[in-house]
């Protein structure tokens, strides 16, 4: 399962806190966290995951793997700038939205536009394009991973996929 993590690039350190505490839930419920790849919310929900031994995929808005911050372990450069956060959107089952300005609501937008579920944590979204809001890091991992589990079945029941095929 694929988890992302959302918000400022600048992140405030009650954010990046809370970023932090997301990146370890989902690392430790076995799924993988999906981020921007570099500073703020970004590196804190990474740095969360890796203290855990999870995987974290950071779709990086440049061409160096090597800007990639501390904490993800697949970089993905894309040279593709804010545009980038079409793919945070596509390779996410659901997103954890943390605090965050434009380049965060556009990505939560873009995961409304895709049925991806997004979380509300600490973040002042627009109501119509968060679909809930937790009240901590501990429920707002274990609502993306019950989300993104009941949207992993809703696409296998809607493609005819079964399990165990």
């Amino acid at each position: 399962m694929r988890i992302g993590v959302i918000g400022s690039g600048a992140a405030a350190p009650a954010e990046t806190g809370l970023a932090h505490a997301v990146g370890a839930a989902v690392a430790r419920a076995g799924a993988i966290v999906v981020c921007g790849g570099m500073g703020g919310v970004m590196r804190a929900a990474a740095e969360g995951a890796s203290s855990e031994g999870g995987t974290v995929v950071g779709i990086l808005p440049g061409g160096d793997p090597g800007a990639a911050a501390d904490g993800v372990t697949i970089p993905i450069p894309t040279g593709l700038g804010e545009a980038r956060n079409v793919v945070v959107a596509r390779a996410s089952e659901a997103v954890v939205a943390i605090a965050g300005e434009w380049g965060t609501l556009s990505e939560a937008a873009f995961c409304r536009k895709f049925g991806v579920p997004v979380i509300g944590l600490a973040c002042s979204l627009p109501a119509d394009v968060v679909d809930e809001t937790a009240e901590d890091a501990a429920e707002a991992a274990a609502r993306a991973l019950e989300l993104a589990e009941a949207r992993r079945e809703h696409v296998r029941v809607a493609s005819g996929v079964r399990r165990g095929r």
